[in-house]
């Protein structure tokens, strides 16, 4: 799935080192419901749960043919075709902000058109901390609403999440 300059592609196991590097970049770990550094073994691990799991995909962002960060989409509700998505962008792969912003951008429209097409869903919802609002900004922007509030601990800190939806 693609729009313009920056597509989603299915991650493959050649992809794990390079998502788990950017999965453990400080930048990354500071807007992350787990903050610590993940484990190669523990990334493993988890490459192992979800790569065969039809009720979650795991996509990489190319941006004007460059891998540049992860989509993931996990199925909430079967019978709603509801889905929860996320993502993160490589904090060191762009030469400038514009060009990040243009592939957040494009991002944001090609997992909006992945999750009508590819998943058939009905609803789609993020979570975002309440203090990264960069990404709410952007969420919203792209019309998703906000359907509620709650307080998440993570560590010694209770954080407040925003949860956001929309119709893709």
């Amino acid at each position: 799935m693609s729009t313009q300059e920056t597509r989603l592609r299915r991650a493959t196991e050649n992809d794990l080192a390079t998502i788990l590097r950017w999965r453990n970049h400080p930048e990354v770990r500071r807007v992350m419901f787990t903050d610590h550094e993940i484990t190669e073994a523990e990334h493993l691990a988890w490459w192992s749960r979800v790569h065969d799991d039809p009720a979650y995909r795991l996509l990489l962002i190319e941006h004007r043919d460059t891998p540049c960060g992860v989509v993931t989409f996990s199925r909430m509700d079967v019978a709603a075709a509801t889905w929860l998505w996320g993502f993160y962008l490589d904090p060191e792969g762009f030469a400038d902000g514009l060009e990040r912003l243009r592939a957040w951008n494009g991002m944001e429209l090609a997992s909006l058109a992945w999750a009508r097409s590819e998943l058939e869903c009905v609803e789609l919802r993020c979570e975002v901390f309440a203090f990264n609002t960069a990404v709410l900004q952007m969420h919203l922007r792209h019309r998703f609403i906000e359907t509620g509030r709650y307080m998440r601990q993570r560590g010694s800190e209770s954080l407040e999440v925003i949860q956001l939806s929309r119709k893709p």
